[in-house]
């Protein structure tokens, strides 16, 4: 069955190469995945923008080159307002009409955030500008953990309601574990009046170590048992797949249980992983179906 017969909807995330052979290993992963049928693809910018021509070049190809629906990152990091519309207006001409709107990570060699003087300040101010450029379809984020810089649970939620509110269509989440943590964060909103999508933003673990680096970044928990899923497997590759497969399966079907029928996959650039948890989902190719 195809992904809308199933009325499961889901989205890839991307991040541009830098070395030709992760250009081959992303082209042959979005072909894998593009059967699926997906809602969007996104593509990443770089923690301080250093990705922007990569990722342009990505989206290029990717809306000239296959019947995919690309939804580029763009930051508020590393340019200033009349910079960002111009990219935004470009992409629109091109023919995109979803983006990414988010405020970035500052650079590697900084340790706190400073907008840029004649910049957009944070992401509520990036979704007001690029709603002003045309009409996009625009993504933001969304922290069932709180956002590690946030000063509270309640301040982050605030945040979110702004940037829905400025013209955001649907929030995205961080990566969890805790079913629960993002159930009672969905409550949360809906008891704030957030009408729009929370989509749950799912990590497929290719490498365990990775997973608690970007853990430590973004704020998300690691849960012991997880750990202990993965203990002594180091050198065990072809179990770590499995295990990460069975551990991605269980999460998303949990969490459709609870009537959750969208999902968005960092794919890491890997199809194998993304695609068997989708078809776990019951998300399947129409070549297949026939």
């Amino acid at each position: 069955m195809s992904t809308e017969n199933n009325n499961v909807q889901v989205s890839f995330e991307f991040f541009p190469p830098n070395t030709e052979k992760m250009n081959r290993t992303l082209w042959d992963s979005i072909e894998r995945l593009a059967v699926l049928e997906p809602r969007f693809v996104s593509v990443t910018y770089g923690a301080d923008g250093s990705t922007r021509e990569r990722t342009h070049a990505a989206v290029e190809r990717i809306a000239s080159q296959t019947s995919l629906t690309a939804a580029p990152h763009l930051t508020c990091i590393g340019a200033d307002r009349a910079e960002i519309d111009d990219i935004a207006r470009e992409y629109w001409d091109m023919g995109i009409r979803h983006l990414v709107a988010l405020r970035g990570d500052p650079p590697t060699d900084t340790t706190d955030y400073r907008p840029h003087p004649n910049g957009y300040p944070y992401a509520v101010d990036l979704v007001a500008g690029l709603r002003k450029v045309a009409d996009f379809d625009i993504s933001v984020a969304a922290y069932p953990e709180v956002h590690p810089e946030a000063s509270n649970a309640i301040a982050d939620l605030d945040n979110l309601c702004r940037k829905l509110d400025a013209g955001a269509t649907r929030a995205i989440t961080q990566f969890f574990f805790d079913i629960d943590k993002f159930l009672r964060f969905r409550d949360l909103c809906a008891a704030a009046g957030i009408e729009s999508s929370i989509v749950p933003g799912i990590l497929p673990i290719t490498r365990f170590p990775q997973l608690r680096r970007f853990a430590e970044q973004c704020g998300a928990s690691v849960p012991a048992w997880l750990s202990e899923r993965f203990d002594g497997l180091e050198d065990d590759a072809q179990t770590r797949q499995m295990i990460a497969a069975s551990i991605a399966i269980e999460q998303v079907q949990k969490l459709q249980a609870e009537g959750i029928s969208e999902f968005h996959f960092y794919t890491l650039n890997r199809s194998e992983l993304t695609f068997a948890i989708c078809h776990a989902l019951g998300v399947r190719s129409n070549q297949a179906a026939a």
